[in-house]
């Protein structure tokens, strides 16, 4: 079966995986989902990541949801833009979510990076995703 939205079916994973109260998941694994899985990581709202096999040339990620007194660290995790509509920002108009406690995360010219980052690196891109 064809998936229209990958990285849409990764999100939803970790938010259904944090509402049932797991400490991992799996999902399909791919190059965009691995970028965007490192800066959760590297901004702290994961624990970690590991990449494996499911079968032979089949590739999946296991993700260790993070949690904090029992209560997931994730408030909020939403897709942005979508297949349907693609949504771009340039490095002005860079929403901050909730006064800058969340993070959005945008594919840029230079990589996967947070909201901060592109910031700091002075570029703009599509914006994937905002966590909170």
């Amino acid at each position: 079966m064809v998936m229209t939205d990958p990285l849409g079916d990764m999100l939803t994973r970790i938010r259904n995986g944090q509402r049932a109260g797991k400490s991992s998941i799996t999902s399909p694994a791919s190059k965009l989902r691995v970028n965007v899985l490192d800066v959760l990581k590297r901004e702290g709202y994961i624990r970690n990541y590991k990449a494996g096999e499911a079968r032979p040339g089949i590739g999946e990620l296991t993700i260790e949801l993070k949690y904090h007194d029992g209560t997931p660290v994730i408030k909020e995790i939403d897709r942005v833009s979508k297949p349907g509509r693609r949504v771009y920002a340039k490095i002005a108009d860079l929403p901050r979510i909730y006064g800058g406690l969340g993070i959005s995360i945008l594919s840029t010219p230079r990589g996967v990076m947070s909201d901060v980052e592109a910031r700091a690196a002075n570029v703009g891109g599509e914006v994937l995703c905002r966590v909170f």
